[in-house]
């Protein structure tokens, strides 16, 4: 599946402002991007790197006055996702160095206080990708999904009590969920295909059997159609933006994904 995914996000600047932004997805065994645009305007000195968790970040200085990033990448994507009922549990022991830091409680998934309650809704289902499956359909059967909701920038512990949050909260409660019950779990944020109403999307991933498996609480079944911009421990890792100075909300922001009917040359 080809898809083309892209956003458009204007700030109003009162003072020279640094950003670090997380807009370029990058490719990997689920997706390969075969053409990408990247503009600002008004064009500035950018500086990529490469973070922690393998996401490209770029660093600017935003000029005082209107500046805008507009980008778009073609993008060859699987057309679903995988699955694996009765993946076993990964004992700790034998975790790759890199999955560990997935275990520990973060900012926003406070996953030593899930322990009582992770083992209450698994109760029954195999160790592994069963347990999280799970988890996933008690969180959609439990917390509604609002993308309107104004309960926002809520850690597991307050979505768990307030029943209601946006994409990135069900993610959070799903990951502190997880890590209570020693499975290596991680955000993703990117694009989902189809997702109403358009905007960046977040969901989770789980490390059982060996490698990471998709989960996302919003949506009804496991669907594909999904493009990742970064991996992280929580939102806090995965910002599409990050300003530093006078606190800043962007004048416009529009995101689009679209199917090709054609591959790009």
């Amino acid at each position: 599946m080809w898809l083309r995914t892209g956003c458009s996000i204007t700030f109003e600047v009162s003072v020279a402002t640094p950003f670090i932004l997380m807009l370029r997805p990058r490719s990997g065994i689920q997706q390969w991007v075969a053409r990408e645009s990247y503009t600002l305007r008004p064009s500035v000195p950018v500086i990529e790197y490469t973070d922690n968790f393998g996401n490209l970040c770029q660093r600017l200085v935003a000029p005082p006055g209107e500046f805008s990033i507009h980008t778009s990448a073609d993008i060859l994507i699987t057309d679903g996702i995988d699955v694996g009922p009765g993946a076993p549990f990964e004992d700790i022991q034998n975790l790759p160095d890199s999955v560990l830091t997935y275990l520990l409680p973060t900012r926003y998934c406070e996953s030593d206080k899930f322990i009582d309650l992770g083992r209450e809704i698994v109760a029954g289902a195999a160790p592994g990708y069963d347990q999280v499956a799970a988890i996933e359909t008690w969180i959609r059967g439990t917390i509604r999904f609002n993308p309107y909701s104004t309960h926002f920038q809520l850690s597991a512990v307050e979505v768990n009590e307030q029943r209601e949050g946006v994409c990135r909260e069900l993610a959070h409660l799903g990951i502190a969920l997880c890590r209570g019950l020693c499975i290596p779990a991680r955000m993703v944020v990117g694009y989902l295909h189809q997702l109403e109403p358009m905007d960046f999307h977040a969901w989770f991933e789980a490390y059982v059997g060996g490698r990471w498996y998709t989960f996302d609480a919003t949506q009804p079944s496991p669907i594909g159609g999904r493009v990742t911009v970064a991996y992280g421990r929580d939102a806090a890792d995965v910002a599409v933006f990050n300003q530093f100075g006078p606190a800043l909300y962007p004048r416009e922001l529009s995101v689009h994904v679209e199917m090709l009917d054609w591959a790009p040359e």
